[in-house]
Parts: C-alpha cells; structure tokens; sequence
C-alpha cells in the first residue's frame, strides 16, 4: 500500500535520511525507533507530503489516504465531545454552512431568484446525503462507542476529560476520515497505563496497515510486527516486534563481528608474507600478487557502536537516616474533589517506589506533597530528621525551568565555583556540545529541556530522588542509561511514570493511589500486577458467588410459596 524507496533528505547542515527504503502491507504495524533526531518524524512529514524528500520515491496505492495522529492533540476545550468529532466532517460543515446562507436568503426572496435558490438548496442537499451526511451522528455515535466513552459522555466538554480521554478523541476524528493507513507519532505520551493499555488492545484489533514512532518498549513489544531501526540517518529493518528486533540485532552485529576478526586476521596473516618477501628474489612476484588481490577485497566492516547517549551516574550523597518520609492521615481537596482521604505511607531509606494511578488520581499531588510545594489539607507529611536531602524532577520541565537562560547559564548559576571546562564537559555528556549550549532554554525541544533538568540534578549529593515523569521525551538508549544509573544509585527512589518497562527495570515496590488511598504492595511491577489480577479475580468469585446465592434464595422463597399455596389450597 505505501512504500519509501530510497528516500534522502539533506539539510545544508546535515544528511538526516539516507536511502532509507521500508514499505507498509496490509496488517502490518511498523514501529520506527532510533534515538531523537535519527529522522523519525521527518519520514512521516515525507509520507503525508509537508515535506518533499530530496532524493527517492514514495510509491503508495492510488487515492490513498492517511489518517496522521500528531502527539500535539488538536482540540478545542470549550467543545463538547460530539461538537469536536463533527470537526472531522470538514466537506459536510462547508456544505450545511452553505444550505444555511441559501435558507436564509429564500425567506426574503421571490420569483426567479427563489428558483436559483431552491435549485441551489436541492443540488446541496444532494451532495450533503450523496456524501454521508444523514449517516454523521450515527458514525460518531458509533466511533464513542469503540472508543469506550459512555452515551452522555457526547454532551460533556472536551475540558473535563483527562489526557487519555482527549487522546482517544483524536484518534477517533482521524479514524471518521476513514483512512487506509495510520501514522502514529508518540501515542503514549501522556497518557496512563490503563489508556495505554486499552490503546494496545485497540490497534492490535484494527486490520488497517500502521506505522508507529514510540520509545515505549512495552507498546512496541505488544503491538508491533516489524520494527525499522534508524541510525545516523540510515534504515534497517526486523521482523517481529520490538524484543525479536533487539535479539536479532544482537545475532546480527555477534555475526558481523566474527567475520570483520576472521577477516583482519586474515588480511594481517597475508600482509605479513607481503611485507617479508616484497624484496625476495625468489618470491617478490607472489608477494606482489597477493598485495594485488588484497587491494580487490571487498572489507568487511565493524559493527557500529551504539549512537552517543547519556553516559552519567547519581553522585555519591551522605547516608541518610533510616526514616526518609511519613505520611500520615493525609486528606487533601481540590475544588471540593477529594484526592486523598485519611491517606498514609512509610517510605524506608533504600525504597525505590512507583506510584500509579490513572491521570488525575493524584500522582503528582503526592510528590508535590512531600517536597513541600503543596500542604495537605488535614494530616502531615514529615521528611526524616536525619540527613535527608532530596532533589525533585518535576513532570513540565517550562515550570521547573528559567526559559530566558542559555544551557551553559543553567548549570553555571547553580554552580558558579566550577570552570567553564567542567561545566562543559558535564553538558557534554548530556549531549549538549558546540554551540548548542549557548541556546536559550525557550528555544529546547521537550527532550532537550529534560536532558538539562537532569544535569541539574547531577549538581548536588542527594540521597531522595523524587521523580516525575523522568522518562517524557528521552529515547530509548536514554531511558536505559537512565535506568542503569537508578539501579546503581544507593539512596531512595519514588517515581511517577507511565514506562512500563522503565518501572519493571526499577521499582522494588508499588504504590497504587485507588480511591483516596495509598495501596502499597511489597514487590516489583510484575508482582504488583499479579497481586492486582488475583483482587479481580477474587472480587468477581465474591460477586459471582453472591448472585448465585441471590438466585438460590429467591428459587427457595419461591418454593416456599407454592408449598404454602398447595398446603392452602389442600385445607380449602
């Protein structure tokens, strides 16, 4: 249905696509990974034509058409869900915008111009039926419907739902245009896991070919049939989903490095006997031979190291107290909605926990809470006595931020005793090299602006990270390098993230924020998960259980009454 073939795209700076060649068939679901900036989104804008590649082809079907989910949501608050799916029927709101104009000129006209306008109405009212207009709020009604929001959700505002809800909202209005392929940039940004979890089921299920940009391992895990790897601008692609892809890959550059050996060996053994009998009468002609071959051997070359990514470690903090932070009967209201009520939790030096909870459950307030930067309405929360010194990622990196500093006035004015060169070298390992720390903090991409909220956090010996989102914006060898540098880290950890495969590599324990409540389990996310199937199940034999003894007692007081009606019946 869709191909690219051999697609270049070169910027006077730089070469950011080289003969990147990869096609989407019928069931396909393509994940394209690679660090920021390896040409990801630019394929994207060749493909839906905002951008005309500099040499090569995209071939695809005639009158395809491609339904393009941006990671920037386009939707307008103030409409009501059903109002904001309309937007989707552009042709149709031209055409009724139209019919109305023509109703309203027909209340003042007469004779010949009525008939134009009657003419006019009837030639409108044609196309509107002819391309579906009659059949718009049944489609709507339908697409809310596999969306999974309920029927008076349509007259709500677009305003009261969260992230995941205004998520599926613009996948619906895509899906309304009815398109043959979907590109998808980043559909997991910002979203909880169980909208994460209901988007996996979703695709899997769609029969239309997609191609998915997501540094989400887990989603690529589950969702993926192939995955096209970018690298310094050039494409290579795997079958399978994203765990076939690594392991693949592996076998690939193992391979690949055995015969670039074998070959150097080879190539050292022969220049060896070139370089001992060059000046041999005896045997100069077969030196020169072999020296000749040499030069028509095609090199093999060596596997490529990885592309640069974050190299750095948590500096080593003083050992804190055994007590990090209590919270204690915590109750806390926004706008009379209650989001904790009469909470608690115990957070032991060495923790390294999770909090979960769907989008506006509280998450964040939580770690607001314990940094001090919000008080709870009833309760407290009391950080350790001893020795606790806490740095916190906050989730929008514009908040925590001065946007008019440059990179290097960043780090500089957090550390003004350090030279240049080591102020440098730390940018320097957050991929902030040349010019680019002279950049205005305004000016960062999202990824930028959190690799910079990182290095800042470098800067002092802390021992309680309190992390909000870390992962937003980084890709996935950044992820990982972060992942590493946490399990290293000897203090305490408390962390908000949506990554599922960023918790599985990091939390000991689980908070789940569930009515009001901190719910901890005392194990890692996969046990966490484990524990939550086994309370549904449990929850569901209890109810199943209750109706069966609902349904024994009415057939019993039911048997009863036709005894006594019988006996009644006898005496009479």
């Amino acid at each position: 249905m869709l191909r690219l073939e051999n697609i270049s795209k070169i910027y006077p700076h730089a070469k950011v696509l080289q003969d990147v060649t990869w096609e989407l068939k019928l069931g396909d679901r393509i994940g394209l990974v690679g660090p920021n900036g390896s040409g990801k989104s630019t394929q994207f804008k060749i493909i839906t034509g905002e951008l005309e590649a500099t040499s090569g082809t995209v071939m695809r079907a005639p009158e395809l058409k491609i339904g393009y989910l941006n990671q920037e949501f386009d939707i307008t608050p103030s409409n009501t869900v059903r109002q904001e799916l309309e937007h989707s029927f552009t042709e149709l709101i031209k055409i009724q915008l139209a019919l109305n104009i023509v109703h309203e000129k027909m209340e003042h006209s007469t004779g010949s111009e009525l008939d134009k306008l009657i003419h006019e109405m009837d030639r409108l009212q044609r196309e509107f039926e002819h391309k579906g207009g009659y059949l718009q709020d049944g489609k709507i009604d339908k697409m809310l419907l596999d969306m999974d929001f309920a029927p008076e959700d349509a007259d709500r505002l677009v305003s009261e739902f969260s992230g995941g809800w205004q998520m599926r909202m613009n996948l619906a209005k895509v899906l309304l245009h009815n398109p043959d392929i979907l590109l998808l940039d980043e559909p997991t940004n910002h979203i909880d896991l169980a909208t994460i979890e209901w988007l996996e089921s979703f695709l899997i299920k769609q029969s239309r070919p997609m191609a998915i940009i997501s540094h989400d391992r887990h989603f690529l895990d589950k969702v993926c049939t192939g995955i096209v790897e970018m690298k310094r601008g050039v494409a290579s692609f795997y079958l399978g989903n994203y765990s076939a892809y690594l392991t693949a890959k592996e076998a690939n550059e193992i391979a690949q490095l055995a015969a670039y050996e074998r070959q150097q060996k080879e190539l050292e053994k022969q220049q060896v006997f070139i370089d001992r009998f060059r000046a041999s009468a005896n045997r100069s002609t077969q030196a020169k031979s072999r020296e000749k071959q040499l030069e028509k051997i095609e090199l093999i070359e060596a596997p490529e190291s990885d592309e640069r990514t974050l190299v750095f470690h948590f500096p080593e903090a003083p050992r804190g107290g055994l007590e990090v932070a209590n919270i204690k009967g915590v109750t806390h209201v926004y706008d009379d909605k209650v989001i904790f009520m009469d909470a608690n939790l115990h957070i032991k030096r060495g923790d390294r926990i999770a909090i979960l909870g769907p989008n506006g459950a509280g998450k964040s307030t939580l770690l607001r809470l314990i940094t001090g930067k919000e008080k709870p309405f009833d309760g407290e929360v009391i950080l350790g006595a001893h020795n606790i010194r806490f740095a916190y990622f906050e989730q929008n990196q514009a908040e925590a931020l001065d946007l008019d500093k440059t990179v290097l006035d960043t780090i500089t004015d957090e550390v003004p005793q350090w030279k240049t060169e080591e102020i440098r070298a730390l940018l320097g390992r957050f991929l902030f090299t040349g010019d680019s720390v002279y950049k205005k903090v305004i000016s960062l991409s999202g990824g930028e602006k959190a690799r910079l909220a990182l290095a800042k956090m470098l800067l002092g010996a802390n021992n309680f990270l309190i992390l909000d989102e870390p992962t937003n914006h980084l890709d996935i060898p950044a992820k990982e390098t972060l992942e590493t540098a946490l399990q290293k880290f000897a203090g305490t950890v408390i962390v908000v993230s949506h990554d599922r495969y960023f918790l599985s590599q990091i939390a000991t324990k689980i908070v789940e924020i569930r009515d009001g409540q901190l719910c901890l389990y005392h194990g890692n996310y996969q046990y966490y998960l484990d524990r939550v199937n086994e309370e549904k199940e449990k929850t569901l034999n209890a109810k199943l259980a209750a109706e069966a003894a609902e349904k024994a007692a009415a057939k019993r007081d039911k048997n009863r009454l036709k005894e006594k009606t019988k006996k009644e019946k006898v005496i009479n």
